[in-house]
């Protein structure tokens, strides 16, 4: 899924590039390219914060072994 959401903000970093480079100026094309990167962003923040989460979760339970001596 993560993956997933860095290719989708790469194929609009790509977009927003290439209407810079057609038009030479910045469009509203590329106000809504920005705004649907900003979206990304947020979707990819709160995964990663899932998947943190999920190694914490897992560490967390994992049994805590002591060697007596």
């Amino acid at each position: 899924m993560i993956q997933d959401l860095y290719k989708a903000k790469r194929s609009l970093e790509l977009k927003w590039e290439q209407e810079h480079i057609d038009n030479n100026r910045y469009t509203l094309e590329m106000v809504r390219i920005d705004d649907k990167v900003k979206e990304v962003i947020t979707e990819i923040k709160l995964e990663e914060a899932k998947i943190a989460h999920r190694q914490n979760s897992i560490e967390s339970a994992a049994p805590q072994v002591s060697v007596a001596t």
